[in-house]
């Protein structure tokens, strides 16, 4: 068998992760894209493990850890995603770029915290922080 069948399938895989990682919204599919790309990297690895006929089967070994370390990934990106749906009640990565949570009273600008009955400018903020001190 030639080196240039698997390893053209191997750039195809890659490619397809590569278009999922950059065009999916949704982190699962992300995630799935990601090991796509990962299967394609071990996919090479074992072809020219063979192809240069290894004593050692280095290609093959690099193959079992790339396995392991794309487990625990998915293991822990899998419980990431879950927390963060939990939380957000959404898994798109386009509403999750923020990660920090936001308050209703500080996405509020200054003017609109303002009491109606206020004369002298002070804000609702800097009154409340007053009381409290």
């Amino acid at each position: 068998m030639h080196l240039a069948y698997p390893a053209v399938l191997a750039a195809l895989l890659f490619c397809v992760g590569l278009y999922g990682v950059l065009a999916r919204r949704n982190a699962i599919l992300v995630l799935m894209s990601v090991e796509l790309m990962l299967n394609a990297v071990n996919l090479n690895l074992v072809a020219f493990d063979v192809w240069l006929r290894d004593t050692l089967h280095s290609g093959q070994a690099l193959t079992l850890f790339t396995i392991a370390i794309a487990a625990a990934e998915i293991g822990i990106g899998l419980a990431i995603v879950l927390a963060v749906y939990r939380n957000r009640g959404t898994s798109d990565i386009d509403r999750l770029r923020d990660t920090s949570e936001t308050d209703e009273a500080e996405s509020l600008p200054d003017d609109a915290e303002t009491a109606p009955g206020q004369a002298d400018g002070q804000t609702g903020k800097t009154k409340k922080a007053e009381a409290t001190t």
